[in-house]
């Protein structure tokens, strides 16, 4: 037996919707248990998909602090925009493997 929350079930309308509108092609390509972000600069940026483990490690999340300063939860390309150097972001992500 269950039953669904409300605010559950319009979150996941929500959600669903946005990912549609903002990534409709590009969403596919996303394997479970990761996730897309895109580094760079506003007028190059280049699309990364990083497994969701390195969410919990420190220096990534120091770099997830950096973009809430930067972009608060408005990021111009519909998704986890990260505010530093593709070469800075490879050199981080080849250190968490």
């Amino acid at each position: 037996m269950g039953f669904r929350l409300p605010r559950v079930v319009q979150a996941k309308k929500l959600l669903r919707s946005l990912s549609n509108r903002n990534q409709a092609a590009s969403s596919l390509d996303v394997p479970k248990g990761y996730l897309a972000v895109y580094v760079g600069d506003l007028g190059n940026m280049k699309r990364f998909v990083i497994p969701l483990s390195y969410l919990n490690q420190p220096s990534f999340q120091e770099l997830l602090n950096q973009a809430e300063d930067e972009f608060g939860f408005d990021h111009p390309m519909g998704a986890l925009t990260i505010p530093c150097s593709e070469d800075a972001f490879i050199d981080l992500i080849s250190r968490l493997r």
